[in-house]
Protein backbone atom coordinates (compact mmCIF):
# COMPACT_ATOMS: atom_id res chain seq x y z
CA UNK A 1 0.00 0.00 0.00
CA UNK A 2 1.32 3.46 -0.90
CA UNK A 3 2.16 5.66 2.11
CA UNK A 4 3.16 9.32 2.12
CA UNK A 5 5.30 10.54 5.03
CA UNK A 6 6.88 13.89 5.83
CA UNK A 7 10.29 14.16 7.47
CA UNK A 8 10.60 15.75 10.90
CA UNK A 9 13.57 17.63 9.38
CA UNK A 10 11.04 19.70 7.41
CA UNK A 11 10.62 21.62 10.68
CA UNK A 12 13.53 23.45 12.27
CA UNK A 13 12.97 22.86 16.00
CA UNK A 14 15.41 21.98 18.75
CA UNK A 15 13.43 19.03 20.12
CA UNK A 16 11.82 16.20 18.19
CA UNK A 17 8.56 16.65 20.14
CA UNK A 18 8.31 20.28 18.97
CA UNK A 19 8.91 19.25 15.36
CA UNK A 20 6.38 16.39 15.46
CA UNK A 21 3.73 18.51 17.18
CA UNK A 22 4.11 21.24 14.55
CA UNK A 23 3.63 18.71 11.74
CA UNK A 24 0.72 17.00 13.52
CA UNK A 25 -0.98 20.36 14.11
CA UNK A 26 -0.68 20.96 10.35
CA UNK A 27 -2.53 17.74 9.61
CA UNK A 28 0.32 15.31 8.87
CA UNK A 29 -0.14 11.87 10.43
CA UNK A 30 2.72 9.90 8.82
CA UNK A 31 6.02 11.31 10.11
CA UNK A 32 9.56 10.09 9.47
CA UNK A 33 11.79 10.90 12.44
CA UNK A 34 15.13 12.19 11.25
CA UNK A 35 18.14 14.31 12.25
CA UNK A 36 18.34 17.96 13.20
CA UNK A 37 17.12 17.82 16.80
CA UNK A 38 18.89 17.34 20.13
CA UNK A 39 18.79 14.59 22.72
CA UNK A 40 16.84 14.98 25.94
CA UNK A 41 15.90 12.22 28.43
CA UNK A 42 12.12 12.03 27.83
CA UNK A 43 11.98 12.20 24.03
CA UNK A 44 10.63 8.63 23.65
CA UNK A 45 7.83 9.24 26.15
CA UNK A 46 6.96 12.45 24.28
CA UNK A 47 6.85 10.64 20.93
CA UNK A 48 4.60 7.92 22.30
CA UNK A 49 2.27 10.50 23.85
CA UNK A 50 2.06 12.41 20.55
CA UNK A 51 1.45 9.14 18.70
CA UNK A 52 -1.54 8.43 20.92
CA UNK A 53 -2.85 12.00 20.89
CA UNK A 54 -2.81 12.47 17.10
CA UNK A 55 -2.97 8.89 15.83
CA UNK A 56 0.50 9.14 14.28
CA UNK A 57 2.52 6.62 12.29
CA UNK A 58 6.31 6.81 12.61
CA UNK A 59 9.42 5.76 10.73
CA UNK A 60 12.96 6.28 12.05
CA UNK A 61 15.68 7.39 9.68
CA UNK A 62 19.49 7.27 9.74
CA UNK A 63 20.63 9.78 12.40
CA UNK A 64 17.68 9.14 14.72
CA UNK A 65 17.34 8.79 17.67
CA UNK A 66 19.33 11.95 18.44
CA UNK A 67 22.59 10.95 20.13
CA UNK A 68 23.76 12.56 23.35
CA UNK A 69 26.91 13.66 21.52
CA UNK A 70 26.70 14.44 17.81
CA UNK A 71 28.81 12.40 15.38
CA UNK A 72 28.91 11.36 11.72
CA UNK A 73 27.26 7.98 11.15
CA UNK A 74 29.60 5.97 8.90
CA UNK A 75 29.37 2.18 8.78
CA UNK A 76 32.38 2.13 6.41
CA UNK A 77 34.75 4.00 8.72
CA UNK A 78 38.34 2.75 8.79
CA UNK A 79 38.58 3.79 12.45
CA UNK A 80 37.11 0.99 14.57
CA UNK A 81 35.88 3.35 17.30
CA UNK A 82 34.01 5.53 14.80
CA UNK A 83 32.51 2.48 13.09
CA UNK A 84 31.53 0.85 16.40
CA UNK A 85 29.78 4.08 17.42
CA UNK A 86 27.78 3.97 14.18
CA UNK A 87 26.85 0.31 14.65
CA UNK A 88 25.73 0.95 18.23
CA UNK A 89 23.58 3.85 17.03
CA UNK A 90 21.84 1.71 14.41
CA UNK A 91 21.14 -0.96 17.04
CA UNK A 92 19.44 1.71 19.18
CA UNK A 93 17.49 2.90 16.14
CA UNK A 94 16.27 -0.65 15.49
CA UNK A 95 15.06 -1.07 19.08
CA UNK A 96 13.39 2.34 19.05
CA UNK A 97 11.71 1.55 15.74
CA UNK A 98 10.20 -1.56 17.30
CA UNK A 99 9.00 0.44 20.32
CA UNK A 100 7.37 3.05 18.05
CA UNK A 101 5.84 0.36 15.79
CA UNK A 102 7.87 1.68 12.87
CA UNK A 103 8.65 -1.23 10.57
CA UNK A 104 11.25 0.29 8.21
CA UNK A 105 14.61 1.91 8.92
CA UNK A 106 16.99 3.35 6.35
CA UNK A 107 20.69 4.09 6.91
CA UNK A 108 22.91 6.14 4.62
CA UNK A 109 25.57 4.35 2.62
CA UNK A 110 29.12 4.80 3.93
CA UNK A 111 31.97 7.14 3.07
CA UNK A 112 35.59 6.60 2.06
CA UNK A 113 36.60 9.24 4.59
CA UNK A 114 35.40 10.59 7.92
CA UNK A 115 33.87 14.06 7.56
CA UNK A 116 33.57 16.42 10.50
CA UNK A 117 30.03 16.96 11.78
CA UNK A 118 30.01 20.57 10.60
CA UNK A 119 31.01 19.50 7.05
CA UNK A 120 28.02 17.25 6.39
CA UNK A 121 26.08 18.55 3.40
CA UNK A 122 28.92 20.94 2.55
CA UNK A 123 32.31 20.79 0.83
CA UNK A 124 34.47 18.29 2.71
CA UNK A 125 38.12 19.16 3.28
CA UNK A 126 40.64 17.21 1.23
CA UNK A 127 41.98 14.07 2.93
CA UNK A 128 43.27 10.66 2.00
CA UNK A 129 40.50 8.37 0.81
CA UNK A 130 39.97 4.86 2.05
CA UNK A 131 40.43 2.17 -0.59
CA UNK A 132 36.99 1.70 -2.11
CA UNK A 133 36.86 -2.08 -1.74
CA UNK A 134 37.88 -1.82 1.90
CA UNK A 135 35.10 0.71 2.55
CA UNK A 136 32.59 -1.57 0.84
CA UNK A 137 33.71 -4.61 2.84
CA UNK A 138 33.55 -2.76 6.16
CA UNK A 139 30.05 -1.53 5.39
CA UNK A 140 28.99 -5.04 4.36
CA UNK A 141 30.38 -6.56 7.57
CA UNK A 142 28.52 -3.98 9.67
CA UNK A 143 25.34 -4.69 7.72
CA UNK A 144 25.72 -8.42 8.31
CA UNK A 145 25.94 -7.74 12.06
CA UNK A 146 22.86 -5.49 12.05
CA UNK A 147 20.56 -7.42 9.73
CA UNK A 148 19.68 -10.32 12.08
CA UNK A 149 18.98 -7.85 14.90
CA UNK A 150 16.59 -5.96 12.63
CA UNK A 151 14.93 -9.16 11.44
CA UNK A 152 14.35 -10.34 14.99
CA UNK A 153 12.81 -6.95 15.84
CA UNK A 154 10.53 -7.06 12.78
CA UNK A 155 12.28 -4.11 11.12
CA UNK A 156 13.19 -3.98 7.42
CA UNK A 157 16.59 -2.31 6.96
CA UNK A 158 17.30 -0.16 3.89
CA UNK A 159 20.41 1.60 2.60
CA UNK A 160 20.06 5.13 1.19
CA UNK A 161 22.12 6.48 -1.71
CA UNK A 162 24.60 9.25 -0.95
CA UNK A 163 24.75 12.63 -2.68
CA UNK A 164 27.89 13.67 -4.59
CA UNK A 165 28.13 17.38 -5.36
CA UNK A 166 30.37 18.74 -8.10
CA UNK A 167 32.28 20.68 -5.43
CA UNK A 168 33.13 17.51 -3.50
CA UNK A 169 34.07 15.66 -6.69
CA UNK A 170 36.44 18.50 -7.59
CA UNK A 171 37.89 18.59 -4.06
CA UNK A 172 38.97 14.96 -4.51
CA UNK A 173 40.31 15.46 -8.04
CA UNK A 174 37.47 13.58 -9.72
CA UNK A 175 37.51 10.57 -7.38
CA UNK A 176 34.22 9.74 -5.67
CA UNK A 177 34.64 9.89 -1.85
CA UNK A 178 31.22 8.32 -1.20
CA UNK A 179 29.64 4.92 -1.68
CA UNK A 180 26.35 4.35 -3.53
CA UNK A 181 25.76 7.53 -5.53
CA UNK A 182 24.64 6.15 -8.93
CA UNK A 183 23.48 2.89 -10.50
CA UNK A 184 26.90 1.27 -10.70
CA UNK A 185 28.07 2.15 -7.19
CA UNK A 186 24.63 1.44 -5.67
CA UNK A 187 24.67 -2.02 -7.23
CA UNK A 188 28.19 -2.64 -5.92
CA UNK A 189 26.94 -2.13 -2.38
CA UNK A 190 23.71 -4.07 -2.94
CA UNK A 191 25.57 -7.11 -4.30
CA UNK A 192 27.71 -7.27 -1.15
CA UNK A 193 24.91 -6.66 1.36
CA UNK A 194 21.63 -7.68 -0.27
CA UNK A 195 20.25 -4.47 1.23
CA UNK A 196 17.09 -2.99 -0.29
CA UNK A 197 17.46 0.57 -1.54
CA UNK A 198 15.87 3.71 -0.21
CA UNK A 199 16.19 5.95 -3.27
CA UNK A 200 16.62 9.64 -2.50
CA UNK A 201 15.75 11.13 -5.89
CA UNK A 202 17.20 14.55 -5.03
CA UNK A 203 20.52 12.94 -4.04
CA UNK A 204 20.49 11.07 -7.34
CA UNK A 205 19.80 14.25 -9.33
CA UNK A 206 22.84 16.02 -7.85
CA UNK A 207 25.09 12.96 -8.23
CA UNK A 208 24.08 12.53 -11.88
CA UNK A 209 24.80 16.20 -12.55
CA UNK A 210 28.25 15.87 -10.94
CA UNK A 211 29.13 12.60 -12.73
CA UNK A 212 27.65 13.77 -16.07
CA UNK A 213 25.10 10.94 -16.13
CA UNK A 214 21.57 11.13 -17.49
CA UNK A 215 19.28 11.61 -14.50
CA UNK A 216 16.09 10.40 -16.20
CA UNK A 217 17.75 7.14 -17.27
CA UNK A 218 19.22 6.47 -13.82
CA UNK A 219 15.94 7.37 -12.12
CA UNK A 220 13.97 4.96 -14.28
CA UNK A 221 16.35 2.09 -13.58
CA UNK A 222 16.51 2.65 -9.83
CA UNK A 223 12.76 3.19 -9.39
CA UNK A 224 12.36 -0.32 -10.72
CA UNK A 225 14.29 -1.85 -7.79
CA UNK A 226 12.95 0.14 -4.82
CA UNK A 227 9.71 0.52 -2.88
CA UNK A 228 10.93 3.41 -0.68
CA UNK A 229 11.63 6.98 -1.86
CA UNK A 230 12.77 10.29 -0.44
CA UNK A 231 11.56 13.22 -2.51
CA UNK A 232 12.61 16.86 -2.76
CA UNK A 233 14.06 18.92 -5.61
CA UNK A 234 17.06 21.06 -6.57
CA UNK A 235 18.80 22.47 -9.65
CA UNK A 236 21.36 19.65 -9.76
CA UNK A 237 24.26 21.61 -8.24
CA UNK A 238 23.60 20.77 -4.57
CA UNK A 239 21.05 19.00 -2.36
CA UNK A 240 18.90 21.93 -1.19
CA UNK A 241 15.71 20.09 -0.13
CA UNK A 242 13.45 22.38 -2.11
CA UNK A 243 9.81 21.68 -2.82
CA UNK A 244 8.35 20.46 -6.09
CA UNK A 245 7.91 23.95 -7.46
CA UNK A 246 7.78 25.39 -11.02
CA UNK A 247 11.18 25.62 -12.67
CA UNK A 248 12.27 22.09 -11.79
CA UNK A 249 11.29 18.81 -13.45
CA UNK A 250 11.14 16.30 -10.58
CA UNK A 251 7.36 16.03 -10.39
CA UNK A 252 7.09 15.65 -14.16
CA UNK A 253 9.66 12.85 -14.18
CA UNK A 254 8.08 11.06 -11.23
CA UNK A 255 4.71 11.30 -12.94
CA UNK A 256 6.03 9.06 -15.70
CA UNK A 257 6.46 6.16 -13.27
CA UNK A 258 4.27 3.93 -11.15
CA UNK A 259 4.43 4.91 -7.47
CA UNK A 260 1.61 2.77 -6.12
CA UNK A 261 2.83 0.34 -3.50
CA UNK A 262 5.81 2.53 -2.60
CA UNK A 263 6.52 4.41 0.60
CA UNK A 264 7.37 8.06 -0.04
CA UNK A 265 8.84 10.61 2.38
CA UNK A 266 8.97 14.30 1.58
CA UNK A 267 12.14 16.09 2.69
CA UNK A 268 11.13 19.66 1.86
CA UNK A 269 12.84 22.25 4.04
CA UNK A 270 11.85 25.56 2.41
CA UNK A 271 8.79 26.31 4.51
CA UNK A 272 5.31 25.11 5.40
CA UNK A 273 3.73 26.41 2.18
CA UNK A 274 6.23 24.60 -0.02
CA UNK A 275 5.82 21.39 1.99
CA UNK A 276 2.02 21.59 1.71
CA UNK A 277 2.14 22.21 -2.04
CA UNK A 278 4.58 19.35 -2.55
CA UNK A 279 2.51 17.04 -0.34
CA UNK A 280 -0.65 17.76 -2.29
CA UNK A 281 1.11 17.27 -5.62
CA UNK A 282 2.65 13.92 -4.67
CA UNK A 283 -0.52 12.73 -2.92
CA UNK A 284 -2.55 13.47 -6.06
CA UNK A 285 0.00 11.62 -8.17
CA UNK A 286 -0.01 8.58 -5.92
CA UNK A 287 -3.79 8.51 -5.65
CA UNK A 288 -4.18 8.81 -9.42
CA UNK A 289 -1.77 5.95 -10.04
CA UNK A 290 -3.28 3.84 -7.27
CA UNK A 291 -6.79 4.34 -8.63
CA UNK A 292 -5.75 4.05 -12.26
Amino acid sequence: MAELYVSSSCVNRRSIAQSVRHLADNGYRYIELSGGTHYYPDFVDDLLALKRQYGLHYRCHNYFPPPQQHFVLNLSASDDTVRDTAIAHVKRAILLSAELEADRLAIHAGFRLQPAVEQLGKVISAQQLQIKQEALQRFAAAWAELQPIATQAGIKLYVENNVLSAANLAMFAGENPFLATDIDSINQLRVLTGAPLLLDVAHLKVSCHSLQLDFATQLTALLGITDYLHISDNDGSADRNQGLLPGFNMLELLGQHELSGKTVTLEVYDGDASLRQSFQAVAALMEYQHDG
